[in-house]
């Protein structure tokens, strides 16, 4: 993810579709703090999120690990936002796979989560589709969230 992404993360982080399950959509000066995040990630934990694409060049969203606090501690979560036309392709999950095989093998983390708003219903299904299973019904940030998760074998 780099700067001049800005726009399509603009445009990805603004939509009304795709923010539906956040408490708000995203500025563009929020989604360049986005991309900022996202790169200070890459410098200190040498991953973070990343601009999905498909084989042609087409944008499909973003999808990356990040750390985020749940219940009073840091966990690894794999995140995935994907255009509405995208949608329902298997986008998602095949991006969201790489990122846990990723977190789990040469990353060397022993666990790696999703969270997720309750009624986000095909993030649940994402989830549950790359072998993340329900761990807990928690809050975070204030707001109700599913966390699914696996761990290592």
């Amino acid at each position: 993810m780099a700067d001049t992404d800005l726009d399509r993360m603009a445009d990805l982080l603004g939509d009304p579709d795709v923010m539906r399950f956040y408490p708000r959509t995203r500025t563009r000066d929020e989604a360049l703090a986005w991309i900022e995040w996202s790169q200070r990630s890459y410098a200190e934990h040498g991953y973070g999120l990343w601009i999905v694409e498909t084989h042609a060049g087409e944008f499909v969203g973003d999808c990356g690990l990040t750390w985020q606090p749940v219940g009073g501690r840091q966990v690894l979560e794999v995140g995935y936002h994907t255009v509405p036309a995208m949608q329902g392709r298997g986008y998602a999950s095949e991006a969201a796979r790489t990122c846990v095989d990723l977190a789990l093998g040469p990353v060397g983390e022993t666990h790696v989560v999703a969270i997720i708003n309750p009624a986000n219903v095909p993030s649940r299904r994402v989830a549950e589709r790359i072998g993340l299973r329900v761990e807990q019904e928690t809050e975070v940030r204030g707001l109700p969230v599913v966390v699914y998760g696996r761990v290592t074998d």
